[in-house]
């Protein structure tokens, strides 16, 4: 019995840029959606799910360079950001390796699940909001 590997995904700098900005800046806007709750808790435990990422967008994500732009002074600024590089990331995985769009997203949902849980209680609506916004950006690639 042989095994066909997937071709591998060729990224430039640039393209891990935007893995990384939409990944983490996900993580980073649910909690800025929960800013008078537990915005820490949310951050680590939506970023440990990130780190348990697989394959080459786990790879990617677990890189040790600087995500230079989640310093947003405020939410809409931050989403200015996060959300057109969520769209441009799953755009950018479905033209080149389909199984890893696919990856990606459900590293995604399962890190905003993690980040969500966090808190104590259900999570607020301004966190379910954009948990909303996150998926659209998402689906919009």
């Amino acid at each position: 019995m042989s095994v066909t590997l997937p071709l591998p995904l060729t990224l430039s700098v640039q393209d891990k840029n935007i893995l990384r900005t939409a990944a983490y800046g996900a993580v980073s806007l649910l909690s800025a959606a929960d800013a008078a709750g537990s915005p820490h808790k949310i951050a680590i435990h939506g970023s440990l799910a990130l780190a348990s990422a697989t394959g080459p967008v786990g790879h990617v994500l677990a890189e040790k360079s600087k995500i230079g732009n989640l310093n947003g002074k405020s939410v809409a600024a931050l989403a200015d950001q996060v959300l057109p590089a969520l769209t441009a990331a799953m755009g950018l995985l479905k033209k080149q390796a389909p199984g890893e769009a696919d990856n990606f997203r459900a590293t995604i949902d399962v890190a905003l699940e993690a980040a969500s849980r966090a808190r104590k209680g259900e999570p607020t609506p301004a966190m379910t909001a954009m948990t909303r916004k996150i998926t659209e950006a998402l689906d919009a690639a």
